[in-house]
């Protein structure tokens, strides 16, 4: 074996179990009873006592060296994926967004590839489009050729990504018709826009109104409006990080009627709520949705307790304080986002498994094989063998204080400074690669490979590879 983790108390979505780990090739090759007295030399052997092994974290939702209006992200897929591992995530998804009108969906993509070369760990994509116009379709057909298999659609940001509804609907049945899923940004443009102005009016354009100029009524609405499109389309989709009672609602109320439809949420809607607004330092917390009042956060809790919320994903977006003060005065005008990647394991631990006490599991569940599941990963969040040796070890007991500026993310600030937050991963395995242990982090360089995904009804008959496969014994 290249690894072989002893002692393992390994937690997967599906239950707990004691085990050894043999790594072998990138994969998990071997799982053996703990009672097994004879294992096979490893060069490397990592005793598990006393903590938590669980798959590593799928992040379906990251934005990496994107330009938005006049502002590029600081981070190179380098440092994010570099601050991935640190938090225990070994698997991105990234979006190849266009960055001007003249960009087309498929060359926003390809510069995507060209730049994932300098990835530590593995990455996905998936496409967008803003425009629909005659290409598009075979746009899509070259997307999905090459393992993109979802698309993103703004119903916001006029001007910039925002799509129509044409668009959307046109782009629904194109992914219905490439075996594809659709992502979608729910705010409604209309009202955001209306309610701007009304604000601007009255001078309150600064960050402290964040929540005033985009109200949970946008949000709602947008998501109601979607699922009509695509309940029309038959089109299968996933809304990216919501922040309401309403919106998770709305989207559990379709999947009732026979819908094929998915809820994200990120770390931040689950411990932070508007009142960050009315802090130092507003523009720590400028992001789109913005945090929504403390029932909504409760609510949230609730909806991933009954299972309704599917994936927590960062929607990570690395700027720094520097490029948040610049135009901090007018919400219009300030990139929104927040970096999240690093903090996504530790946060959304405790905002589960600490503060709202369900089970590890049910953290996995959403951390790592829903997002690996739902986004045609079929070798990745899951602990057992022929899958990805993607593997993070940590202690439930141990707390750290979030220090942003102390991070790996290319930013200086988080919007957890100061908590106190647990789950923070002791050992990160990523292919294979034993990249984090006892705090000190090896560099495995360039390794990340893009990884293609499955078609969506695809994805439920993709079979693992287990040809070295060794299962010795039944684990206790």
């Amino acid at each position: 074996m290249d690894l072989l983790i002893t002692n393992a108390t390994v937690v997967n979505a599906d239950g707990v179990t004691r085990a050894h780990v043999g790594v072998s090739e990138g994969t998990v090759a071997a799982l053996y009873a703990v009672t097994t007295n004879a294992l096979p030399d490893a060069r490397q052997t990592i005793d598990a006592t006393g903590t938590l092994l669980v798959p590593g974290g799928v992040d379906a939702h990251c934005h990496v060296e994107q330009m938005t209006g006049s502002y590029m992200s600081l981070d190179t897929y380098q440092t994010a994926t570099i601050a991935a591992l640190h938090g225990g995530t070994t698997t991105i998804i990234d979006f190849g967004i266009p960055a001007h009108a003249g960009e087309s969906p498929i060359e926003a993509l390809e510069n995507k590839l060209r730049l994932m070369t300098g990835a530590r760990c593995d990455v996905a994509l998936h496409g967008s489009v803003i425009a629909w116009d005659e290409t598009v379709p075979a746009q899509l057909e070259q997307m999905a050729a090459r393992g993109v298999r979802s698309v993103k659609l703004y119903t916001t940001n006029r001007g910039t990504t925002m799509a129509d509804e044409d668009t959307i609907l046109n782009v629904m049945k194109e992914m219905v018709r490439l075996d594809g899923l659709t992502y979608i940004h729910c705010e409604h443009d209309a009202i955001i826009v209306d309610r701007t102005s009304a604000c601007a009016a009255d001078n309150h354009v600064g960050i402290a109104h964040l929540p005033d100029t985009r109200p949970a009524i946008s949000e709602d609405a947008s998501v109601r409006e979607m699922l009509a499109i695509a309940e029309y389309t038959g089109a299968p989709v996933y809304f990216v990080h919501q922040t309401t009672q309403a919106a998770v609602d709305a989207v559990e109320q379709a999947r009732a009627r026979g819908q094929v439809a998915f809820s994200e949420t990120c770390p931040h809607y689950l411990l932070l709520d508007e009142s960050v607004y009315d802090s130092a330092a507003p523009e720590k917390f400028a992001c789109c949705p913005p945090m929504r009042p403390a029932a909504d956060v409760t609510g949230l809790l609730d909806h991933i307790a009954r299972g309704h919320i599917d994936v927590v994903a960062s929607d990570h977006s690395c700027y720094d304080l520097a490029q948040k003060r610049e135009c901090s005065h007018d919400v219009r005008r300030m990139p929104h986002g927040l970096p999240g990647v690093e903090t996504r394991m530790p946060a959304a631990y405790t905002a589960l498994v600490t503060r709202r006490g369900l089970s590890v599991e049910r953290f996995v569940e959403v951390f790592a094989t829903a997002p690996a599941r739902i986004n045609g990963l079929p070798t990745k969040g899951v602990i057992d063998v022929g899958f990805d040796a993607d593997l993070v070890l940590f202690d439930p007991r141990e707390t750290r204080t979030v220090d942003g500026s102390a991070l790996h993310q290319g930013s200086d600030f988080s919007p957890f400074d100061g908590m106190t937050l647990t789950g923070w991963p002791s050992t990160v395995v990523s292919g294979g690669h034993v990249v984090l242990h006892d705090g000190e982090f090896t560099d495995p360089g360039p390794v990340g490979r893009f990884r293609s995904r499955t078609g969506f009804t695809d994805r439920a008959n993709v079979k693992v590879p287990d040809t070295k496969a060794v299962t010795v014994g039944a684990y206790s």
